[in-house]
């Protein structure tokens, strides 16, 4: 008797069960489309995708120019590898549209700076893009070390007579960071037969350079087969010189007004000892320790030690 009982009270669940799942199962003609179950002779109601209130951008490849060339070097176009090098760092940096509109904006006040300073030393002008491309024209500091405009290591700024201490760091004073450059490259130019080499050798180090030439019988730096960086290289810095030099050709309209003008007027005030305070010293030249910074970067610290008393040109700004 008891089995029987059991058996009823067990058949009473199973038919509960199920009636559940038929009445959540169900599905009125009125709810469809609003996520509920369906039939399979049912097709669901589908909501058609929004359409845009405005036009899809229409993106270009950039257009390869006919020649392109580096301080007198031509890319060779008939080298495949070559010419897609510098067209990855085309459409990069042509796409990179923030980073350079500002190689724009900042070139129209440090170029005029750089580019005696290149002819001044026998420099083709065309190494001023290869600060571009190093520092994107700023007081940059790199993971490894380098500093400033051109990226010196403290080592090779101290070997091209260019003061690094805690006080006084001349990597960031770019007259003479940019003399220190042009040192340099003249002397790998003289050391390796070409502009395009002495770049490289700037990225990679002469020595470095030097050891693939011989491992590989390379004499040209499209030739080489070197490093990921250095690969890329000259071509970022062709690309970067063939954009700013044709700006709207590759969708870069600026106008005089966006530029950034040169760093108004200041004097220089020469100082042969220390200076305990750069905060006192600015109010004392009429003018604020933010100021005193914008146009002296080179100066690293509150104040001047000058322990072996040396002559520092400060700037001053000036009002008019």
């Amino acid at each position: 008797m008891q089995k029987f009982k059991n058996l009823i009270c067990y058949g009473l669940g199973a038919a509960t069960v199920i009636a559940i799942i038929m009445l959540t199962s169900y599905t009125r003609p009125d709810s469809l489309g609003q996520g509920s179950v369906t039939s399979p002779n049912t097709t669901a109601a589908t909501t058609a995708a929004p359409k845009p209130n405005h036009a899809a951008q229409k993106v270009h490849a950039p257009e390869m120019p006919a020649t392109v060339d580096f301080a007198g070097e031509a890319l060779p176009m008939d080298n495949f590898d070559a010419k897609e090098r510098f067209d990855r760092e085309l459409v990069s940096n042509c796409f990179r549209h923030s980073a350079t509109f500002l190689f724009f904006k900042k070139a129209n006040r440090y170029f005029p700076i750089i580019e005696p300073i290149l002819k001044a030393n026998g420099i083709p002008d065309d190494i001023k893009y290869l600060a571009v491309a190093e520092s994107a024209l700023s007081n940059a500091v790199s993971p490894a070390g380098a500093r400033g405009f051109w990226q010196f290591m403290p080592g090779s700024a101290k070997d091209r007579n260019l003061e690094v201490n805690s006080d006084v760091d001349e990597r960031y004073h770019l007259e003479k960071a940019t003399v220190a450059a042009c040192k340099y490259l003249k002397e790998a130019y003289n050391d390796l037969g070409s502009w395009t080499l002495a770049a490289a050798s700037y990225n990679m180090g002469k020595a470095g350079l030097k050891k693939r030439m011989q491992a590989q019988g390379g004499t040209t730096y499209f030739d080489l087969h070197l490093n990921s960086e250095t690969s890329r290289y000259v071509s970022r810095i062709m690309a970067i010189k063939e954009i700013m030099k044709n700006p709207t050709r590759y969708g870069f309209h600026l106008e005089e007004k966006d530029l950034y003008a040169p760093m108004p007027k200041f004097k220089t005030v020469t100082v042969k000892g220390s200076i305990a305070s750069f905060a006192t010293f600015a109010k004392e030249h009429h003018t604020t320790y933010r100021m005193l910074k914008l146009y002296n970067p080179w100066l690293r610290s509150a104040s001047l030690a000058n322990k072996y008393k040396k002559t520092y040109q400060i700037k001053i700004p000036v009002e008019g």
